[in-house]
């Protein structure tokens, strides 16, 4: 017999005349359809398996004969095994499930194995007239008492017993006596047919006769031989038909075979595929050669066949799932099956269930911990849960209100083994129950979002007050395998109200039992589990037996006790049923292991008996290797490339073909049915996979099976078939026992590819193959085929996600300890930022890749330099337009950057780190407090409770507990460690709004917490969470600073007014009040304790820096401005007063403070918070426009570093160690910075230049800009030595810069309005272009194409100068043009052609062409708001404008009007910030101030690519086929854009951007509507192939 199968996909068997059991005509008679099982075996199954693949379906082919000789094939069990896995194959196909060739065999009628006693006694009684064949018959049956009803059992021969002629003669009897029976009534039609059918007449019978299905999921391919029958009684040797045992035809056979095939053809005609051969007598052989035409056409009949069905199958199921959303329907499905399975044998446990049941009624009306259950592997928690499921959703009154229940059975689906896969899944169901919108696209894409989500879900569902929600979690042992991580932040250690959380864990070893103690530490959480009463056990194991149709007699019940005395342990009672369920009551089976380990290596022992010592041990260790189990199909082709495996298998007999080498499946199935329970099938990655289900067996496995080598050799043999090593028609070398020599064979395993489709990845390779490269020690694949292969690392993120892909880089690299993967790790988590953001699309990842790691690609060659040139070669094929890297330019792994932590929804508005640098705790504007482990970039623990933003965060204990104050008057204490609300502390009445500044303070010492918000301060004992005092103010005058001395224990508060105040820090009692002297109007802005002195630094708002005391205060310092933020070091030796854009440092000394440095570090920006590095040689500071500046203080103040932050002014914040991390309220993202790397030498050296003022010369090779806080010098970098080279004095502040390459002059306009030109060449020789007025600072430049005009533009006027050629540079003559608009805005930006026209535009948005030759200005169509750039074109016929609206304009300059508007937009689109045309004129490069660069068609106003690049480009210079743009981030960015000549296909640039679109409105098409007087010709009108119909991702692609 022969089959198909697949499990998700096309399952289907494939039936010919097989022989089994004992047979009426034991002729040796050949297989009839070898050599058509053959052809198709290598010619249509590889074909049917790439097909199914590439529909994301698995192909199985089970050909029960495949591999085993005719002794073998005709097993007592193979009849029963057939059948069964014909059912098996109706089950889960998808298309075809039953495919017959039916040759000119009827083939054999096996003896049944079984009868009922009702049957053998019909069968007896019309044989008590012939005694002998009585006695045979009794001979080798046995009655079965044990089955139920009672059965007799034919008896199968031993191994080293010889098969008589009995054996036909046995068969002839029981043939003649059913005859009778059913004649006279005595059994049914059924019934006879079983002695006188053969097993292809029943798998036609049930596979396409009886089926259901009928013809759609089967197909028969029938041969006729013409004039067989004449030669069939000419030669006796012809081996194509059934014979008697004395070599004439089987008539009879025959007949019934004419019989079968009539019935088929009359049925099903559809299903039917007859072919008529002409004879020849080698007909049926591989010699034929009529045969080879008839043998191709079957194939392609068959691959056809195969095909039509699965895709008319698939198209049945894109019908919608019953609740609309097809992939939860199918896991809410899988796990009721489980629970109904799991529950079918329960007993025993009502008293726990009770208890349970108060318990969770109890905890309803209340928040509480979640509820554990634990106990020893086996013990039957999985039960329990699916039970007390079960009682929940079906006993109405155990809760208050209704309830939802919803059950995982953790570890048993791809969706519920690992959290980034449980948590949508119960967040799409919750949803769903309650009605709630789901989960946005936004927060599936982070699973520390999605975390948040799940928590803020629970609490949403409490408060609806009228269903309570029940989550049960069985076996979180199964959750993350292979990656347990220490800290659960998905797991809430305190459920709100109506909501209720059970979870069950193993104890022992490899649980995770101690894992979840150290989240939930309430003791009064956890529930044992323990054993059955013996009465229960046995109560037990009676359902069992029952259930199976089984009893035992009394001496083997005795025995089974006597094994089992007093066992109520549901594991070891399930094994010894496994046992007992084989004995039938004739037999006298060995006493039973005593415990489950003893019971497991029994099992073991006994599959090693039947099946061999060495298949048992391959199989089994192969299942336990896999990472998430193996389907059938793998199974089958990895014991395919197993040598040793297979010269067990082909030890007495030749493999069956001279091409194809396989493992014979029977072998399989006969050892998967005696597995039976044992295998646990799963469903995973597209397909059914198969799992060992019991831990203890599992781990008995590995003892016995995979000790020392060998547990790396199994590794080994899965790596061979996972990476697709001898698939694909590649040949493996063996030597078979009989053969004696070498042969190359092919072994057929399925092909590997990481994609089987453009939308199918290979998600088994992508899951399996880094786990057994590593564990099979073979380390340079794994480098070389995963973590430094390209197309593995797209096709695992996009597949898998981000996350998904980082966890693979840290399981292998630290293993490797190889320095390249560690900075493709670190690369990577750089990435996931962008990658969250917009998805993890190929183009992306590759540009993230490449301009992060192209700066290691010659120092580190063999990984970073490949992956380079993979991206490198990617680029030049893509199809696509594209923005290619040139060059590194963004944050490289190992650089300043640590991490970009994205896990918050708001803005974040405190910071605290732990003592030891390890937890970061982030407090938000929607009052969640987020906890993350800034090692593994991974949130530890979301604590919510708070309902308004956090204003305050203090972290205390060594790091073990934190203290939160929020706006909604609460200050909640937290245990970092598990993540749970220790105690909860109420304000008093505070004033609305709640202060904006919350001091907090912790006494450790005391154990007291002193908090001060507005005008009042509270000290509560930390224990009791009980107010010691409060001390109220004057609410019109809030405290500004509070503050606890140490010595003597005082509570000191200095006001906005400035007084000051004395308490007693232990009573509250007033010890004294005085104000701050020597101030008039001035008032304090902030404060700071110096506990060393005792005292309070203030500053105040006209600049004035003071000491105050309890008795006193002294003026200290007096700054320019007024005092900002103050900050101490660590050791209270230096102070940083922070005022406008400047900050001072002072040395603190016996008497207070004096200045430090000799002069300001002065900033662009408004500086908002600053913090002291380690041993006080660093100065951290953080300003509004986004920079993080590093400055050396051992150094005189030198600037070492200049940081990008996150797009958002700096206002937080906070260090530890070398570590340092900033944030601010109007960004959820914050970033961890590492101030070590300021003192380490760079891959690249990055150019200080973050002013957004830079200029570039010699195709990139110098950049010009003036350094932050020095405005008034031009720096000049060597990009190619990574160092400054000059710095040209201008003594004026620099306010914009233009390079004239041709000219090779540097333009410099300045503040004072002066323009001064710098020769590139000379720095001596400068030239000065004077104001038109004094002191008029000037706004913008511009060169004209040519280099023969410069246009300087101020505020209201323009000058137009001519360059000339001159010795030794070139000659500025002019202004020969004075432009004087008279305009009420002033101009921002200015263009100017060869002919002189002038193009510019204002901050009001006018846009005007003037014309110079004749004074005449011509307005333009005004933008929205500010043109904040304009560029002509080199051919100087087009130019375009961007404004801060997002819309860039092409205008044509000779109508004087535009002929695109195109615009682009999205959540974090501010507008345009540079355009310009590219060298060609055929495209515009974009900067907006999203940070991404967009390129657009000038000939259509098509936009082709956008790249986000992390910053905001300023400046664009345009290159032959691309650009150069200085970044803020000090990289110089070289791309080139590639627009291939055909697009093969279109693509949405957008498609990768959240809420984002883009429009075109052409004029021209416009007018013609208008013309043609269609509808709407005012308004828009769409191109074909750009509808405005959202995408998945909610992007709008639009053109009018």
């Amino acid at each position: 017999m022969c089959r198909i199968a697949q499990e998700v996909g096309c399952r289907a068997p494939l039936a010919e005349p097989a022989r089994a059991g004992f047979s009426a005509n034991r002729a040796p008679s050949p297989a009839d359809m070898e050599a058509e099982r053959e052809f198709l075996q290598r010619s249509a199954y590889p074909e049917l398996r790439i097909f199914c693949q590439k529909h994301g379906l698995v192909f199985e082919a089970v050909d029960l004969r495949w591999g085993i000789r005719e002794p073998e094939a005709t097993a007592l069990l193979t009849p029963d095994l057939c059948l069964e896995e014909l059912g098996r194959c109706q089950q889960t196909s998808t298309g075809p499930a039953f495919v017959a060739l039916l040759g000119n065999q009827y083939g054999p009628r096996p003896v049944p194995r079984c009868m009922e006693e009702e049957e053998w006694e019909a069968l007896r009684s019309q044989l008590a007239p012939r005694p002998r064949e009585l006695e045979l018959l009794a001979r080798h049956f046995r009655k079965d008492e044990n089955a139920v009803p009672a059965s007799y059992i034919l008896q199968v021969p031993g191994a080293e017993e010889t098969r008589g002629p009995e054996e036909a003669t046995l068969a002839s009897v029981l043939y003649a006596g059913a005859q009778e029976a059913w004649r006279r009534g005595r059994i049914s039609e059924e019934q006879w047919h079983r002695y006188h059918w053969s097993v292809t007449a029943w798998e036609l019978e049930l596979g396409l006769l009886r089926s259901a299905a009928g013809a759609q999921g089967a197909t028969v391919f029938v041969r006729e031989i013409a004039d067989l029958h004449r030669h069939l009684l000419e030669d006796c040797a012809v081996p194509t038909a059934d014979r008697l045992p004395d070599g004439c035809p089987d008539l009879g056979a025959q007949a019934l075979l004419s019989s079968l095939k009539g019935r088929v053809a009359e049925a099903h005609p559809d299903a039917l595929r007859s072919h008529r051969l002409p004879w020849s007598r080698d007909l049926g052989t591989r010699k034929s050669r009529a045969h080879a035409p008839y043998l191709q056409q079957l194939s392609e009949q068959f691959v056809a066949r195969a095909t039509h069905q699965v895709l008319r199958h698939l198209r049945e199921l894109e019908a919608p799932a019953p609740l609309g959303s097809a992939w939860l329907y199918r896991e809410i499905c899988h796990h009721l099956r489980q629970s109904a399975e799991l529950t079918r044998t329960f007993c025993g446990r009502r008293e726990l269930l009770a208890q349970l049941g108060r318990r969770l009624n109890d905890d309803d009306g209340r928040p509480h911990p979640p509820l554990v259950l634990w106990g020893p592997p086996g013990v039957g928690s999985s039960a329990l849960m699916c039970r007390l499921a079960e009682r929940i959703s079906s006993a109405p009154g155990l809760l208050p209100s209704r309830t939802v229940t919803v059950l995982r059975l953790l570890g048993t689906s791809p969706l519920s083994r690992d959290t980034r896969g449980l948590l949508p899944s119960l967040c799409f169901q919750v949803c769903l129950a309650y009605g709630l919108p789901p989960p946005p696209a936004q927060v599936l894409a982070a699973h520390c979002r999605v975390v948040q989500f799940f928590h803020a879900l629970l609490h949403t569902v409490s408060c609806r007050n009228f269903e309570s929600l029940v989550l049960l979690l069985d076996s979180v042992d199964d959750l993350d395998p292979g990656r347990w991580p220490q800290r659960m932040p998905w797991l809430p250690a305190r459920c709100p109200p109506r909501v209720h959380l059970v979870l069950s864990a193993c104890s022992g070893p490899g649980g995770r039992l101690e894992s979840l103690r150290e989240t939930l530490g309430d003791p009064d959480s956890y529930w044992e589990v323990q054993p059955l009463s013996g009465n229960q056990g046995r109560e037990m194991m009676e359902l069992l037996l029952t259930t199976a149709n089984r009893t035992l007699s009394r001496p083997q019940r005795d025995l089974l006790w006597a094994s089992l005395p007093e066992c109520g342990h549901p594991g070891r009672l399930r094994l010894a049923f496994e046992e007992a369920r084989q004995w039938a009551s004739f037999t006298t089976p060995a006493p039973l292991a005593a415990t489950p380990e003893e019971a497991t290596h029994q099992l073991c022992a006994r599959l090693e008996q039947t099946h061999g010592r060495l298949l048992v041990a391959h199989v089994l260790g192969y299942i336990v290797c896999s990472r998430h189990g193996l389907s059938e199909a793998e199974l089958k082709d990895i014991l395919s490339l197993d040598d040793e495996v297979l010269q067990a298998v082909y030890q007495e007999w030749t493999p069956p073909s001279k091409e194809l080498l396989r493992f014979p499946p029977l072998l399989w199935v006969r050892l998967r049915r005696d597995l039976g329970h044992c295998l646990a099938r799963r469903p995973g990655d597209g397909c059914t996979l198969l799992a060992i289900a019991h831990r203890q067996l599992a781990q008995v496995i590995r003892q016995r099976y995979l000790s020392g080598p060998e547990g790396a050799r199994r590794h080994s043999v899965l790596a061979d078939f996972f990476s697709g090593a001898w698939s694909q028609g590649t040949k493996k070398l063996i030597t078979l026992p009989l053969v004696g020599r070498p042969l190359n064979l092919d072994r057929q395993p399925a092909p590997q590819p990481l994609w089987f489709s453009d939308s199918a990845a290979n998600l088994r390779k992508l899951h399996e193959l880094p786990w057994h490269l590593l564990h099979a020690g073979r380390l340079a694949e794994l480098k070389q085929e995963v973590l430094g292969n390209l197309s593995w690392i797209s096709c695992r993120a996009e597949s898998g996600g981000i996350e998904s892909l980082l966890d693979d880089f840290r399981l292998c690299a630290p293993p490797l300890g190889c320095p390249e993967a560690d900075l493709i790790r670190g690369a990577l988590q750089l990435c996931r930022p962008a990658v969250e953001l917009r998805g993890a699309e190929r183009s992306i990842l590759y540009t993230e890749l490449l301009a992060r790691l192209h700066f290691f690609s010659t120092s580190h060659p063999a990984l970073v330099g490949q992956l380079c040139q993979q991206a490198q070669s990617w680029f030049r094929a893509c199809p696509h337009p594209v923005l290619v890297p040139l060059a590194g330019f963004l944050q490289p792994p190992g650089g300043p950057l640590r991490a970009t932590l994205t896990g918050c929804h708001k803005g974040i508005t405190a910071l605290a780190w732990s003592p030891d640098e390890e937890l970061l705790v982030v407090g938000t504007q929607d009052g969640t407090v987020v906890v993350w482990d800034t090692e593994e970039q991974q949130v530890v623990h979301f604590l919510s409770g708070h309902s308004g933003e956090v204003r305050g965060l203090r972290v205390f204990c060594a790091g073990r507990s934190a203290v939160s104050a929020s706006s909604d008057r609460t200050l909640r204490l937290w245990d970092l460690r598990r993540g749970w609300e220790k105690s909860m502390f109420q304000e008093g009445s505070l004033p609305a709004p709640a202060p904006c500044a919350w001091s907090l303070h912790v006494d450790e010492a005391g154990g007291v917490l002193y908090s001060a918000p507005g005008s009042q301060i509270s000290a509560w004992n930390l224990e009791s969470a009980q107010l010691v005092f409060r001390v109220l103010g004057d609410p019109a005058d809030p405290w500004l600073c509070t503050a606890v001395l140490a010595s003597p224990a005082r509570l000191l508060a200095v006001s906005r007014a400035g007084v000051v105040r004395l308490w007693h820090s232990a009573t509250g009692s007033l010890q004294g009040e005085h104000r701050v002297s020597g101030i008039a109007e001035e008032t304090p802005t902030c404060a700071i304790l110096a506990q060393k002195q005792g005292k309070v630094v203030t500053g105040f708002s006209d600049g004035s820096v003071s000491l105050v005391s309890a008795q006193e205060d002294r003026l200290r310092e007096k700054l320019p401005d007024a005092v900002g933020f103050l900050v101490l070091s660590e050791d209270e030796s230096l102070l940083a007063a922070g005022f406008g854009r400047c900050v001072r440092i002072l040395l603190a000394d016996g008497r207070g403070f004096h200045r430090f440095l000799a002069a300001d570090l002065k900033h662009e920006d408004v500086v908002e918070t600053a913090v002291f590095g380690p041993q006080n040689n660093l100065l951290v500071t953080g300003s509004r426009d986004a920079l993080i500046q590093v400055w050396s203080l051992s150094e005189q103040g030198r600037l070492l570093d200049v940081l990008q932050g996150i797009g958002a002014p700096v206002s937080l914040l906070a260090r530890a160690g070398a570590l340092v991390a900033s944030a601010s309220p109007l960004s959820s993202s914050c970033q961890v910075w590492d101030l070590r790397a300021a003192h380490r030498p760079r891959a690249a050296a990055t150019f200080p230049g973050r002013t957004g003022l830079t200029a570039v010369s010699h195709n990139g090779s110098f950049v010009y800009f003036p350094k932050v806080g020095e405005r008034h010098a031009v720096s000049v970098w060597d990009v190619a030595e990574g160092e400054e080279q000059d710095a040209l004095d201008t003594s004026s502040e620099v306010r914009c810069l233009e390079v004239a390459e041709e000219a090779k002059l540097l333009f410099t306009g300045l503040a004072s309005g002066v323009v001064l030109v710098f020769p590139l060449h000379s720095r001596q020789d400068v030239m000065c272009i004077p104001p038109p007025e004094a002191r008029r600072a000037v706004n913008c430049m511009a060169l004209s194409k040519s280099e023969k005009w410069l246009a300087v533009a101020y505020d209201s006027v323009v000058l137009v100068l001519a360059i000339g050629p001159g010795e030794p540079c070139p000659v500025i003559e002019g202004p020969t043009y004075t432009i004087s608009p008279g305009l009420p805005e002033p101009i921002a930006s200015v263009a100017v052609l060869a002919d002189s026209r002038v193009l510019y535009g204002t901050a009001a948005g006018g846009l005007f062409l003037h014309e110079c030759a004749s004074s005449r200005g011509v307005p333009l169509e005004a933008h929205g708001s500010r043109v904040g750039c304009v560029d002509v074109s080199h051919g100087e016929q087009l130019a375009v404008s961007g404004s801060g609206e997002a819309l860039l304009c092409l205008w044509d300059l000779q109508a004087r009007r535009w002929k695109f508007q195109m615009s682009c937009t999205s959540s974090y689109c501010g507008g345009v910030q540079c355009a310009r045309f590219s060298k060609d004129d055929e495209y515009v490069y974009a900067g907006m101030k999203d940070c991404s660069v967009t390129v657009w068609s000038a000939l259509d106003g098509t936009l082709l690519a956008v790249q986000f690049v992390h910053t905001v480009v300023d400046r664009i210079i345009p290159t032959a086929g691309g650009f150069l743009a200085p970044s803020r981030h000090g990289y110089l960015i070289r791309e080139r854009f590639q627009r291939p000549a055909a697009r093969t296909s279109q693509q949405e640039p957008l498609h990768t951007f959240q809420k984002a679109a883009w429009m075109v409105r052409a004029r021209q098409r416009e007018q013609r509507a208008a013309a043609a007087g269609a509808p709407g010709a005012s308004g828009s009108e769409r191109a074909p192939g750009k509808e405005s119909t959202p995408n998945r991702r909610s992007q709008v692609c639009v053109i009018v």
